[in-house]
């Protein structure tokens, strides 16, 4: 049998979604932290909009890949499956690393520079399930999330990001339409 290795968009979003489900990650868990790094710039945004964006995120194939592959890559160093001084640098989270942001700063790239430092706040303050990854997956816990932290974190940066972006779209057509009607 042949191995299925193209996936449709819609096919990535549901495996996305079903792999974040599997390591304790809901939707609404994402959606929080998006909605409130959002809500301070913009009153008016919707939990059912940040939802929407963090859904067309989780379609996209390149974090599609970096999810599936973070994901097994936090497996198998919570199974000791790695070998030499990796197993205990990825199992520790070790603070040098660094590897686990590069996957986060290449989803919240999806989004330009605001995207980058939308992402660089969540990391450095870890909001809501950000923090309780991370914590979880400290050195004695049985878990690891050395990767998946960093990809959440990245994927609300990058929710909130095209949020914002709309907004500002929509803005943009409303001022250029009532600056069309003045003209006349």
């Amino acid at each position: 049998m042949k191995p299925k290795i193209y996936y449709s968009r819609d096919e990535m979003k549901e495996l996305n979604i079903k792999k974040l489900n599997e390591r304790g990650v809901k939707i609404e868990d994402i959606a929080k932290i998006a909605f409130d790094q959002e809500y301070k710039y913009n009153k008016d945004v919707k939990m059912e909009q940040v939802i929407e964006s963090i859904e067309k995120i989780l379609s996209l194939r390149d974090v599609f890949h970096l999810l599936q592959l973070g994901a097994e890559i936090d497996r198998l160093a919570e199974e000791g499956q790695f070998r030499g001084p990796i197993q205990d640098i990825i199992q520790n989270d070790l603070g040098v690393f660094g590897i686990d942001e590069i996957f986060g700063l290449d989803i919240a790239r999806l989004y330009g520079a605001i995207g980058q430092t939308n992402f660089g706040d969540i990391d450095v303050n870890k909001p809501g399930i950000v923090k309780k990854l991370n914590d979880d997956g400290k050195p004695g816990k049985p878990s690891c999330h050395t990767f998946l932290d960093d990809i959440v974190g990245a994927i609300a940066a990058a929710a909130t990001t095209r949020v914002s972006q709309i907004y500002s779209e929509e803005t943009a057509k409303n001022t250029l339409h009532l600056e069309e009607e003045k003209s006349l």
